[in-house]
């Protein structure tokens, strides 16, 4: 059960990482796009967040459910937003960087909460 635990917070990371590095590399770029590594970053981080939820909870560890629901809450956000608008040709300067600050916000509630 940890082998799968550590396989979900890989993957978790992995969609997280898919997701950071979609937005970063847009940064300098003028028309911002929802581009494939945001979405599927942001669907594979759900996913496994919650897949990583449920193994935690079977192996009977404690887990902080109000955190738990704020960051999956945030998440599902951000993949409304990629979902909403991955086929337009450009999005506002302002939705975008509302994707990136919540994705940095939900970093750091894992980090620091």
């Amino acid at each position: 059960m940890e082998i799968l635990r550590d396989v979900a917070l890989f993957l978790h990371l992995v969609g997280f990482g898919a997701l950071f590095g979609g937005e970063f590399v847009q940064l300098r770029d003028a028309d911002k796009v929802v581009n494939s590594a945001m979405l599927h970053g942001v669907l594979t981080s759900v996913l496994s967040g919650l897949l990583l939820v449920g193994v935690i909870e079977g192996l009977e560890e404690p887990v902080d459910h109000v955190k738990i629901a704020v960051k999956f809450g945030v998440a599902l956000v951000i993949a409304v937003l990629c979902w909403v608008n991955r086929a337009r040709e450009r999005v506002p300067n302002g939705l975008f960087y509302a994707i990136v600050l919540l994705t940095v916000a939900n970093v750091a509630i894992a980090v620091f909460w």
